[in-house]
């Protein structure tokens, strides 16, 4: 009985994939996809009051990063990780300057 229950069951779906094409199973609109949905659009709507009225008007935010140094701490951040990926220049001198320990006539 239950293997005839399988089998009867396969024949009211649709057929290929079942959510996509001609033959498609559509899916009932239930009362928690409306509520989901107006929330959506109230937090929509918040962000869109916020980007409206913003918390600085453009004159502050425009001096607020030299106020804070941050274009030297940019520029200083950026030659940190310059040096942290190159090496030092480093001359012919410097490099045999082991080998002149022994030198008398220096």
């Amino acid at each position: 009985m239950k293997l005839s229950l399988v089998l009867f069951r396969r024949n009211r779906l649709p057929n290929g994939h079942i959510f996509r094409g001609k033959d498609r199973l559509v899916k009932k609109v239930e009362p928690v996809h409306l509520r989901r949905l107006q929330q959506d659009f109230a937090i929509e709507e918040q962000n869109m009051f916020y980007l409206r009225f913003p918390y600085l008007s453009e004159a502050e935010s425009a001096g607020h990063a030299r106020a804070l140094d941050k274009p030297k701490k940019r520029i200083m951040g950026f030659q940190e990780t310059n040096r942290k990926i190159f090496k030092d220049d480093v001359t012919l001198y410097e490099r045999f300057k082991h080998l002149r320990v022994n030198e008398s006539w220096d």
